[in-house]
């Protein structure tokens, strides 16, 4: 049985690397994925939380299941702006985005 810290370091990790991906690219497709990146990373905590501690009662995977939807929520409304976007601008590069300043 493989213990639950490795899970949390894999989690960490994961993590880590999708809020880099948040914080150091500039491509807006590219920050959708490490924010998908991190909603993952979520879903691993909760479902080896719900292995260890409640493994009778389905909590863990529920939370996981919600995750997932809203994860496919935030993909098409955020895939449907950077279309959008790039229709009006012909770019996806966040730093040149500035559509609701004056």
């Amino acid at each position: 049985m493989i213990p639950l810290s490795w899970y949390l370091i894999l989690s960490a990790a994961l993590f880590s690397i999708g809020l880099f991906g948040v914080l150091a690219r500039r491509n807006a497709i590219a920050i959708l994925l490490g924010i998908e990146l991190m909603l993952n990373a979520v879903n691993i905590n909760l479902v080896a939380f719900w292995r260890y501690l409640d493994p009778v009662r389905i909590t863990g995977q529920v939370f996981a299941i919600i995750v997932f939807a809203v994860a496919a929520a935030e993909v098409a409304v955020g895939l449907a702006l950077v279309i959008s976007v790039y229709r009006n601008r012909k770019t996806v590069v966040a730093d040149e985005l500035d559509m609701m300043k004056w």
